[in-house]
């Protein structure tokens, strides 16, 4: 027997992303379509748990698709991992007449989520919103493409100074633990190496790659680090190079949370606003406690469980071609 749907809510959790308003809008707008109550929970889990729930109207979410972070704010909630703050969360719900909730973040808000609907059998369906683009059952996630933009718009820029001093400069981007927003940066940008976890290059590897460069006259280059690169952040890893190889003079630049705001680019928006149509519509068909994606162009829905728990490899053709392009 189906579920039936009157009232849903909505929140984001753990990093903000570009793009979240543009599905905050979108569920809204869908549910308003489908003559649907919807709430807002402001802050997250936290907000989840302090009862913050208030109603969405079409005309609370106008204006609002253009504008980077979200409206109804962010957090990471340490009482949401004990079941004493899900059973208050559960009960800030039912006090509303909750039906069912719509998650928009990372793997983080959808491990919250997975457990929570377990215990207390209310359905969730996850938006991947996260910059770094690293959740099995999607091509890309909302605030990726905006990310890597801003990105390659640092390095750009960058570059010119680079050129102009002779500089060797390491950049750091965020990807604590995936390669994605590094690796595309280094390609659009045109640097010189890209250090990422998921591809072992190590200290003496790179400065075999700056060495050849030098030895062909190129005067600068342009290094990105991952964050989360297993030799260490850019400032470590630029200290090691510059102790066996001093031929340019070495900079460090890390981009840090600029990689985050912004507004979302036209792909963002058009993703976001897919993944909130597709999660209000997949409640209305009975679909429960999964993560809606793109894959090759069309929705897909992933459970949870293989959405936190799938690794999602980044292409390793596109990191060899990185490195052939670099010559």
């Amino acid at each position: 027997m189906s579920r039936v749907i009157k009232r849903i809510a909505v929140f984001t959790s753990g990093g903000d992303a570009p793009g979240m308003n543009a599905a905050v809008r979108a569920v809204v707008r869908t549910a308003t379509y489908h003559d649907l109550h919807v709430y807002g929970v402001y802050g997250g889990y936290e907000g989840m748990i302090n009862g913050d729930l208030r109603r969405l109207e079409p005309r609370n979410v106008g204006n609002i698709i253009h504008r980077g972070g979200t409206i109804l704010k962010t957090a990471r909630s340490q009482r949401f991992r004990e079941a004493a703050g899900r059973q208050q969360a559960y009960e800030s719900l039912q006090a509303f007449d909750i039906d069912a909730c719509v998650a928009i973040g990372g793997d983080g808000t959808f491990t919250g989520a997975s457990v929570f609907s377990k215990e207390h059998d209310i359905p969730f369906i996850g938006v991947p919103g996260t910059i770094d683009n690293d959740l099995f059952g999607t091509d890309y996630t909302i605030g990726f493409d905006t990310a890597i933009n801003t990105a390659v718009e640092a390095v750009d820029k960058i570059r010119d100074t680079a050129d102009s001093h002779n500089r060797l400069f390491f950049v750091e981007v965020m990807g604590r633990h995936s390669g994605y927003i590094a690796l595309h940066t280094g390609i659009g940008s045109g640097a010189g190496c890209v250090l990422i976890p998921e591809h072992d290059m190590n200290i003496n590897t790179l400065i075999d790659v700056l060495k050849k460069g030098a030895k062909r006259k190129k005067l600068f280059s342009v290094v990105i680090v991952a964050e989360g690169s297993p030799y260490g952040g850019a400032t470590e890893i630029a200290a090691a190079v510059k102790e066996k190889f001093d031929f340019y003079d070495t900079k460090v630049t890390i981009i840090g949370h600029l990689q985050r705001g912004g507004s979302p680019t036209c792909l963002d928006r058009v993703l976001a606003s897919r993944l909130g149509y597709a999660a209000v519509e997949s409640l209305l068909n009975g679909t429960e406690n999964v993560m809606v994606g793109i894959i090759n162009d069309e929705v897909v829905r992933t459970p949870f469980d293989e959405a936190i728990g799938k690794a999602k490899p980044v292409n390793q053709d596109l990191v060899r071609m990185s490195e052939i392009l670099a010559i």
